[in-house]
């Protein structure tokens, strides 16, 4: 065969391989192209969609009403006079002998600052009583410069005075200001310690019991 016709032909061959290498090169990329498309993503766990808070209304446990035995009221003295406290059914009960004379929703001592239990008995009564630690900056007009203060961590802001909270019939149980008072009573322990009361019934209590009256607060 002439020579420039192997020439020729080899040509044409290599152009042919170059075609067929190229089309490979084509199809190979057009498959991890492909294959990148149809790949499944990595799974996510679904986001976790926030619950709404309740309202504090919602997680207030209703308490029962004050229950007073009247035909005993007028028997119950400071001198015959005893006092029980149920921490768990947040309750508080004067006593004449084994009979419940008046029986009082509390709020007891939350979980940083609960109410302790043991025997005890009234230290002091004061009836106007106001808190020594828990209470108000107030400024020389009166006015409540930071409220809901403690007076053994938060320092007095200038040109005001610390006034204690309240603490209405007020009935000592512990040297270090635990006491039964008139209080808030939002359903569940709330106190930094105290046993709140009831107005109507910090009252009662207060007039039926005497420095030494037993008080015993348990389960």
């Amino acid at each position: 065969m002439p020579f420039p016709i192997v020439i020729a032909r080899l040509s044409r061959l290599s152009t042919c391989l170059l075609r067929f290498a190229l089309a490979l090169a084509l199809a190979d990329a057009s498959a991890q192209v492909s294959g990148q498309r149809i790949r499944p993503s990595a799974t996510r766990p679904p986001a976790r969609v926030a619950r709404p808070m309740k309202p504090a209304s919602d997680l207030i446990e209703r308490q029962d009403p004050i229950n007073v035995t009247a035909r005993l009221l007028d028997k119950v003295t400071p001198d015959n006079s005893r006092v029980r406290v149920s921490l768990s059914k947040q309750r508080a009960y004067l006593l004449l002998g084994d009979e419940i004379v008046i029986d009082t929703p509390i709020s007891s001592g939350k979980r940083s600052r609960m109410t302790p239990r043991g025997s005890f008995q009234v230290l002091e009564k004061d009836k106007d009583h106001r808190s020594s630690v828990y209470g108000d900056f107030v400024d020389s007009s009166g006015r409540i410069v930071r409220k809901g203060i403690s007076s053994r961590i938060d320092s007095a802001p200038s040109g005001t005075h610390y006034v204690g909270a309240p603490m209405t019939w007020f009935m000592r149980l512990t040297d270090d200001g635990v006491g039964m008072h008139v209080g808030f009573l939002p359903g569940y322990p709330a106190s930094h310690g105290c046993i709140r009361m009831p107005s109507s019934t910090a009252e009662m209590f207060y007039y039926r019991v005497k420095v030494g009256t037993p008080v015993v607060v348990g389960d």
